[in-house]
């Protein structure tokens, strides 16, 4: 049935959540505590889970209930084939949303970029059966340096299907409110940008005289 990847699966295939047209109507608001990268403490209105299995239990039951985790992709299989996935994951959806926004946070922008690489391999590992492998260890190791930086907490809304991020806060933070701020200029002059947008723009005029010089559009 899910060969075909237009048909709609049917409701009783998916045994982690509920419904999104059954969910409650009332959000669930949680906070996820991170230290270097690993959480340690899930806090929701009812209850609060420090152990690693109760965490993980108590994130797969509050997302099931509020349908959240459900996926539906078609995938590239290592042989060459697609094949259409349908599977549904609450914990690991919430907490990589919750991972992913502290992140954002606390890592500077190009060490995040090329962690980002190493997780697509990380995961293609994972995926084609060779977490016991050594480019595995490796790909680990490498992308492990990155999680020192990523401590703190992030609040998240549970609602009919989706996980958002309210908010997040670390003492690792690289972001300045005061250097975000456009009513306060006291760390950035505007001028200074202007010596930079020449030198960036250089190999972009080149790019352009040379589809001028073709005959091509812009």
């Amino acid at each position: 049935m899910l060969e075909d990847p237009d048909v709609t699966p049917p409701e009783d295939m998916w045994t982690k959540t509920v419904s999104p047209l059954k969910a409650p109507d009332t959000p669930l608001d949680i906070t996820i505590h991170f230290d270097k990268g690993i959480p340690v403490k899930v806090v929701t209105p009812q209850q609060t889970a420090t152990d690693d299995v109760e965490l993980f239990a108590l994130l797969n039951a509050i997302g099931k209930e509020h349908a959240v985790g459900r996926i539906d992709i078609v995938e590239n299989r290592m042989i060459g084939l697609k094949s259409r996935g349908c599977y549904d994951s609450p914990a690991m959806t919430i907490l990589r949303l919750a991972h992913i926004s502290l992140e954002g946070l606390v890592l500077d922008g190009k060490v995040r970029a090329y962690r980002d690489l190493l997780s697509k391999q990380w995961s293609e590992c994972l995926y084609n059966g060779s977490y016991f492998s050594p480019e595995r260890e490796f790909l680990q190791r490498k992308s492990k340096t990155t999680h020192n930086w990523v401590n703190g907490e992030v609040r998240l809304r549970l609602y009919k299907g989706n996980a958002y991020c309210l908010g997040r806060k670390s003492d690792e933070k690289l972001y300045s409110e005061e250097d975000a701020s456009m009513d306060s200029l006291t760390t950035f002059d505007p001028s200074e940008t202007s010596g930079f947008i020449t030198i960036n723009a250089i190999r972009l005029k080149k790019f352009g005289l040379q589809k001028a010089e073709a005959g091509l559009k812009f």
